[in-house]
């Protein structure tokens, strides 16, 4: 048995923000169900012993939405006490979570803390940056609110990293933005390029999704970006981007932790609120439903429609093969490879932006390598 990660949406897509760029508002639309409900005691229950049967040393519980803090403290109690009880392996167990930041109290904070969750906070950069797509229910703002929760984080010493949305709006200022954060002491950052996923379901409107971001676009932002963190890391500053941590892994020839850049899919588990299970949070549809919870972890991942669903990822564009940054690209994830209407894949949308990244900063992502290299030589860490 593998060490493995199950991603858990207990609140399904049901969320108290309304940002207007969410992949899973517009892909759980176009399910038969769009929520798929709150995660009762008892499918809680078959997931968290059916995960700790099928893992062997090493198991993550990563609770995403929607916004999985709806659910509220004593669920998470709950899932603590079920790891504790089916946990006669002896596993190491992992436990993180994806917020908007909304619910968080001293309450909150104090109960993340105390039981060691690794938290992802999402924060746009700057007010007038996060404000203009992250939005409540009441079309105001949201930045005040994130900000304060991660005062709260700071002062209980919770472990969290910042999840940033590159939008076409937001590229402009790479500058802007990772200063902002600088600032902040919020050194632990991941940067999602935003995506037309009406585009991608093949539901389009005429307008498309004015946030989605552009390649050209996003490459400039991963230029600016690099340059300034670069300049950081060559004067003992500690940032961590994990785009940028994950390159240096494939120049030294380690794989990248983040899926989508080692070019190929592995078929990791997402439970919905009712207990469904799928290969991938970009794949929650109908279409690519395995089971649910009720079945054996082991059943899920050897079915046919797991199969199927890695096979199709390890298909590349001919153009991939030839060229001189596939090591670093691999063709990129899967879902920014899709072609409407055939499982045949394209080149990557982000293909320009990848090139211009690795044209500006290809020989200094190579001494990165080099570093990691020789740290894992000589046993050294950091």
């Amino acid at each position: 048995m593998p060490a493995a990660s199950i991603l858990i949406k207990p609140a399904s897509a049901n969320c108290n923000m309304d940002c207007r760029y969410c992949f899973y508002k517009c892909l759980s639309s176009n399910r038969a169900e769009c929520s798929k409900g709150f995660m009762t005691d008892e499918t809680l229950e078959q997931l968290v012993k059916g995960a700790i049967e099928y893992a062997d040393g090493f198991l993550t519980f990563a609770f995403q939405g929607g916004e999985p803090t709806l659910c509220g403290i004593d669920f998470y109690r709950k899932v603590l006490a079920l790891q504790k009880k089916y946990n006669t392996k002896h596993l190491e167990i992992e436990n993180t979570i994806q917020t908007n930041g909304l619910l968080i109290d001293e309450q909150w904070a104090g109960f993340l803390s105390e039981n060691h969750f690794l938290v992802g906070l999402s924060l746009d950069g700057p007010r007038k940056i996060h404000d203009r797509y992250r939005a409540g229910y009441d079309s105001g703002g949201t930045f005040f609110n994130v900000m304060h929760a991660a005062e709260l984080f700071d002062r209980y010493r919770v472990d969290y990293n910042v999840l940033c949305v590159v939008t076409e709006e937001s590229a402009k200022y790479a500058a802007a933005i990772y200063h902002f954060f600088r600032k902040h002491d919020m050194t632990f950052l991941q940067f999602i390029p935003c995506m037309d996923e009406e585009e991608r379901t093949r539901r389009v409107r005429d307008d498309g999704n004015p946030a989605a971001v552009t390649a050209s676009s996003y490459g400039k932002f991963l230029c600016e970006l690099f340059d300034l963190w670069y300049e950081d890391f060559s004067r003992g500053v500690q940032i961590d981007i994990r785009m940028f941590s994950n390159l240096a892994q494939l120049t030294a020839g380690y794989p990248a932790e983040e899926c989508g850049m080692n070019g190929c899919c592995s078929c990791y588990f997402v439970t919905e609120g009712n207990g469904d299970v799928y290969p991938c949070d970009f794949y929650c549809t109908d279409e690519w439903r395995l089971g649910t919870v009720a079945d054996s972890f082991e059943e899920l991942v050897q079915c046919e429609r797991a199969k199927r669903f890695v096979e199709i990822s390890l298909q590349k564009d001919e153009r991939c093969q030839d060229c001189s940054y596939f090591s670093l690209c691999r063709g990129g994830c899967r879902r920014w490879r899709e072609q409407p209407g055939t499982e045949k894949p394209g080149c990557n949308r982000l293909c320009e932006a990848y090139r211009m990244l690795f044209e500006h900063a290809g020989e200094r992502i190579e001494v990165l390598g080099n570093i990691i290299s020789e740290r894992y030589r000589t046993g050294v860490s950091g």
